[in-house]
């Protein structure tokens, strides 16, 4: 008996990578999610993106804090806006991947003023 791969595993996995792509502002990143084209995949891939934004909000200052829990709110939107629409989850997914790491470099700059 063969066992299929966890989604959520996967989803994760997958973020990793995109952010890692993303962050180098390697073009391979766009073709990451242009190779995903069921609304599953995507939406396990953002998944593992929103797990990742919200455990760094978390480490915020409390003005910080409360302006990413509204930025993952408008994501949210976003993504509940194109559920069937796979481009436009793609669009939610660039977002998100974005919103990362603009929050990794609000808790670098935090953890530089705090040293």
């Amino acid at each position: 008996m063969s066992t299929s791969p966890d989604p959520a595993a996967v989803g994760r996995a997958r973020a990793d990578e995109f952010l890692r792509l993303l962050e180098a502002g390697d073009p391979a990143a766009d073709e990451l999610l242009a190779g995903l084209t069921g609304v599953r995949e995507l939406v396990f891939l953002g998944a593992g993106l929103t797990g990742v934004a919200r455990a760094l909000g978390r480490q915020l200052p409390p003005a910080q804090r409360a302006q990413a829990s509204t930025r993952q709110l408008r994501l949210g939107q976003l993504r509940d806006a194109n559920r069937d629409d796979p481009e436009g989850l793609r669009t939610w997914l660039r977002r998100s991947g974005e919103e990362v790491l603009f929050l990794r470099s609000l808790r670098a700059a935090v953890d530089r003023v705090v040293s």
